[in-house]
Formats: structure tokens, C-alpha cells, sequence
């Protein structure tokens, strides 16, 4: 039975599944291909051999009869030195190995005895010379006729090796390559998938390729511009009705005041009415486009001391703060002053530790790289880990993680919202003593302040 861990590679991504299928698809065919042709070509071998030996024997038998004796010397060495064929007498006493151990052999043997004689004798070496020796007859008398070994033998396995090594090569090389191409056009899709999926706008895809491929971005596209297009109207159905709702709410106002009430009666009507204009107001927040010809350079060390100071009129906050000088971002100032205001409220409502009247506030902002990072972190009770995500989605409320009991559920929002118009990063952490830590990471720009 296959483990799961055996199956852990085949989990990984599709890229390098698709490379190791192929390399081992590669590999078997290689592997098969190589033992086929060494069992097909062993017959068709084995017969040129034993052709290429019998010429041989029989065109220096031949030359040996006819040449007159006193030339048979220059004979000899002619052979010797242009062909690489060596005579020699055979004796009786001559030390004999057997002949070379291969799987075409035997086929030789027979074919060559089947011509020159069945007394014919084959050796690998005769009295300690290496070579391919064959064993011939003139007259009565015996000779040794010596090839030289490369002649006869087959491609080495070590050559084999070596070419087997390079195919593999090109192979997995190609193989690379294919799979890149075929995994190239998903992973374009799963890049943009999750840029929509944390909230970004994605490059469309390209909607050409493959009939599959072509639909398949065609149809990404579609589905991205209908989620722009929701909320594009979203927007302006949340921006119309809260614009429409601050008017009545202001004559409600007037009319709380101007009404014979008790005060414990008005002074709760107007609460209620102040906690309505507060969501109104986040609705507009929300909606409103970023004008990015806005920006301009701020000196976020200033400003978050100017929050700090602001922030220092409640009584029952306390700041403590570590802030770093010559910090630069570039944005829209008013927008980064509410994202600023929202997470010091939100700390200030809900990040109080148990028993406390007062809300401690750590704020940390330091250059880090070529980035900002800004810590605001609270002591209340935090946020459960998997819960984190969707803190940061609009309308949504944790009333048992934050005791929020009240409010329209889109601070957070808001704050994620601008923070990537910034071009920057939003993150929720629990402080290991307890408590929620938000940090901020967002451009710095450098020179900063000549440009301020």
C-alpha cells in the first residue's frame, strides 16, 4: 500500500509535477528504446562481424598462397602496419584465453565456422598479447591471425554512457521547458486570482493561446470586470444613501433640541443620532474614490506626533510612543489622517486590558529598508487567529473577540481600503502579553524633505 508521503512530490506544484512526469516517462522510454536496439541489432551485427572476419582470413590466406616466399616478409609487414593485421604461427604450446565474453559471440563463432572450418579457434589474448584472434590454415599448417580489438568490438558502455547521459540532458532540458511553457498560462492566472483575492487589480490575461486557455482568461476577465463593476455601484449606492440620510438626521437634531424632553431623554436621543452620523460618515469614507494627483510628500514622523497629541485629549487613553524622525511617505493627508484616527479609536473603544479604564496604546515607526513600518498595538483581549482574515472585510463585526458592541464594522476596512491605495500593506497580529498589533507598511520616499 503506497503511504501518503511516498505521493508528498506528486502535492507540489504542478510545474515540477509535470517536469518529474515527463523526466520519468523520458527516462523509461530512453531506457526501453536502448535494450530494444541492443536485442534487434545483435543478429544484423553479428553476421557483419563474422562477414568483416571472413574476409579478412580469406583475402590474407589468399595473399600469403599466391605471394612468392621471398616476399611473404614485406608481405607481412605491409599488413602489419597499414591494416592492423598480425600473422603468427600457432603452436601447440601457446597460452590461450578465451574469447571475449558478449552476446553477439556466439553468433560469430558459428557464422565463421560455418565458412573457414569447424576447427577454427577464437581468442582474446594468445601468450599475454591482447587483440581478437582468429585461427586459420594454409596447406597443413596453422597461423594465428590477429585484429586489432577496436575493430571487432562493439561501442564501449562507457561511450554508450556518455551518449545516454547527453540525450538525458537534452531530454530534461526539453522537458523543462515544455512544462514551463504548458503551467505558464495557470500560473498567470494564479497570480492574478490572488492579487483579486487581496483586493488588487490585476493586468488582464491575455485572452490568446489554446482554445482552454483563451476561455479561461477570457472568462477571468469578464468576472473581474463585474467585480469592479459591483463595486463601483456599491460605492455609489452607499455614497447616495448616506448622503441622503444626513438630512434627515440633521432635522432630527434640531428637533431633539428644540423638543420638550427630559434631559437624560435628549441627551440619549442625541447619542443615538451622533452614533448614526459616525456610520454615515464611514459609508462616505468607504466609497470615496482616492484621487491619486493628490498626493503629496508627508513627514509621518510630525504627523504621527500631531495624532498623538490630538489622540491625548481623551482621558482615558495613554500613548506610548517610539517614533523614528525623517520618515517620508507620499499619499493623500487627509486620508492617512482618518486611517490614523480609526486605529487609535479603535484601540482607545476596544484594546482596554481587563479591569482598566484606560486604553494603553504602543505606536512604533521606523525606517526598515525602503520601507515604513508603523506599530499600533493595544492590550485588550486581541482577535482569534482565524478570525484575522476577515476582520479586514467590510461589515464585519467581532463581538465577542473585541466586546464591539456597536459601530458599522468597516474601521478596519476603511483603514485596509486606503492603505492599499497607498501602495503599502496592512497586517493583524495577537501581542504575545495579549492584545491586537496592527502594522503598516508603506513606501518611503527618499529626499523626502526637499519635496515636502
Amino acid at each position: 500500500m503506497t503511504t501518503p508521503h511516498r505521493l508528498a512530490w506528486l502535492k507540489s506544484g504542478l510545474l515540477w509535477r509535470t517536469f518529474f512526469l515527463m523526466a520519468f516517462l523520458i527516462t523509461i522510454s530512453m531506457v526501453v528504446w536502448v535494450a530494444s536496439f541492443r536485442i534487434v541489432e545483435r543478429g544484423p551485427r553479428a553476421q557483419q562481424l563474422a562477414a568483416q572476419i571472413i574476409s579478412v582470413v580469406t583475402i590474407t590466406r589468399a595473399a600469403l598462397t599466391h605471394s612468392a616466399p621471398d616476399l611473404r616478409r614485406e608481405l607481412l609487414f605491409d599488413l602489419a602496419s597499414n591494416e592492423g593485421i598480425r600473422i603468427y604461427p600457432l603452436e601447440e604450446n601457446d597460452r590461450i584465453d578465451p574469447p571475449p565474453d558478449s552476446a553477439v559471440m556466439p553468433e560469430v563463432e558459428t557464422e565463421v565456422r560455418a565458412r573457414l572450418g569447424n576447427d577454427t579457434r577464437f581468442s582474446a589474448k594468445v601468450n599475454g598479447i591482447g587483440g581478437f584472434w582468429v585461427s586459420f590454415t594454409i596447406d597443413e599448417d596453422q597461423y594465428w591471425l590477429m585484429l586489432d580489438r577496436e575493430r571487432v568490438e562493439r561501442t564501449s558502455g562507457f561511450q554508450w554512457f556518455q551518449w545516454a547521459a547527453a540525450a538525458m540532458l537534452l531530454s530534461l532540458l526539453g522537458a523543462m521547458f515544455v512544462s514551463a511553457l504548458i503551467n505558464q498560462p495557470l500560473a498567470r492566472l494564479t497570480a492574478a486570482t490572488r492579487a483579486v483575492a487581496r483586493g488588487e487589480q490585476p493586468d488582464r490575461l491575455p485572452e490568446t493561446g489554446p482554445t482552454e486557455i483563451e476561455d479561461a482568461n477570457r472568462s477571468f476577465n469578464q468576472m473581474v470586470d463585474d467585480l469592479q463593476r459591483v463595486d463601483a455601484d456599491r460605492a455609489i449606492i452607499l455614497a447616495g444613501i448616506s448622503h441622503d440620510l444626513r438630512t434627515p438626521i440633521s432635522r432630527m437634531l434640531l428637533e431633539v433640541e428644540m423638543a420638550h424632553l427630559s434631559d437624560d431623554a435628549r441627551i440619549g436621543m442625541q447619542s443615538d443620532l451622533a452614533q448614526m452620523d459616525g456610520i454615515i460618515g464611514q459609508f462616505l469614507d468607504y466609497a470615496k474614490p482616492t484621487d491619486v494627483s493628490s498626493f503629496t510628500v508627508i513627514d509621518l514622523s510630525n504627523f504621527l506626533h500631531d495624532v498623538k497629541q490630538h489622540a491625548a485629549r481623551h482621558t482615558d487613553i495613554q500613548i506610548n510612543a517610539r517614533i523614528a524622525d525623517s520618515l517620508y511617505i507620499k499619499g493623500n493627508e487627509t486620508e492617512i489622517r482618518r486611517v490614523f484616527a480609526n486605529l487609535v479609536e479603535n484601540a482607545r473603544r476596544y484594546g482596554k486590558s481587563n479591569g482598566s479604564e484606560v486604553a494603553e496604546i504602543d505606536v512604533t515607526a521606523m525606517l526598515q529598508h525602503d520601507k515604513v513600518l508603523i506599530d499600533i498595538s493595544d492590550r485588550g483581549p486581541g482577535v482569534p487567529e482565524s478570525e484575522m482574515e476577515r476582520l479586514l472585510r467590510p461589515f464585519t463585526r467581532l463581538d465577542t473577540a473585541r466586546g464591539q458592541a456597536n459601530g458599522s464594522g468597516l474601521g478596519l476596512a476603511i483603514v485596509n481600503r486606503v492603505i492599499k491605495r497607498h501602495d503599502g500593506k496592512l497586517q493583524l497580529f495577537n501581542r504575545s502579553g495579549g492584545g491586537l498589533s496592527v502594522q503598516i507598511t508603506l513606501p518611503f520616499v527618499k529626499n523626502g524633505a526637499s519635496k515636502a
